[in-house]
């Protein structure tokens, strides 16, 4: 994991409160945990890491698949973004 990244982690440790070892968390569960639990201010912070058509990319494969963890609300919201933005 980039150094970056596991720093941004450790540092919202309340996204992953059943987590112990945070440098194995993958891309995608951070994007899921930072857009379905995170402020304003954690989506500006791992979009300025991982850049935002990398995390457009994490967030539209997590959606198009049959089973999908984002309440209706954020999957909306985060569709309308990122078809305007990324």
């Amino acid at each position: 994991m980039d150094q970056k990244l596991l720093k941004f982690v450790k540092k919202r440790k309340y996204l992953w409160w059943s987590v112990k070892e945070y440098e194995k968390l993958s891309p995608e569960a951070i994007v899921e945990a930072v857009l379905n639990y995170g402020d304003w201010d954690d989506f500006q912070e791992l979009v300025k890491i991982l850049g935002l058509k990398k995390v457009a990319q994490i967030f539209k494969r997590q959606v198009t698949r049959p089973r999908s963890n984002y309440s209706p609300k954020i999957k909306n919201y985060f569709q309308l973004y990122f078809n305007r933005y990324a």
